[in-house]
């Protein structure tokens, strides 16, 4: 008997919803995902800008990401010029009600491999 897919296993597919909402197989409090970091788009990821949002292509795991959230959309565009993602958010004018709901994305995001902290990233 096979074991269940999961958002972690390379060839899965992730969807990060609309309306801010992230919706992922994999756990969406990971522990891995730090506000307080600095979080890059990984560069084996491409984006390609859609009507409703974008695609982001994993060329590494062969993943894709639907990011039906143009917010979303431009937070991952521009995390690279922030110290933080906090600062992420804070610029996007993300209101604190609607915090959970990004980070949530975010969260999706970086379990995925989609985004990385920038230490992380290849020279």
């Amino acid at each position: 008997m096979s074991a269940p897919a999961s958002a972690t296993r390379p060839g899965d597919r992730t969807t990060v919803a609309g309306e801010g909402a992230a919706t992922t197989v994999a756990s969406l409090d990971s522990p891995g995902f730090d506000l307080g970091t600095a979080w890059v788009l990984n560069p084996k990821v491409a984006v390609r800008p859609e009507p409703f949002g974008a695609l982001l292509y994993h060329f590494g795991t062969r993943k894709l990401s639907f990011l039906k959230n143009r917010t979303v959309v431009g937070i991952v565009q521009t995390l690279h010029e922030f110290p933080d993602a906090d600062s992420a958010l804070a610029h996007a004018g993300i209101a604190a009600a609607e915090r959970s709901l990004y980070i949530q994305a975010l969260t999706a995001l970086a379990d995925s491999g989609m985004i990385i902290p920038r230490e992380e990233t290849p020279l």
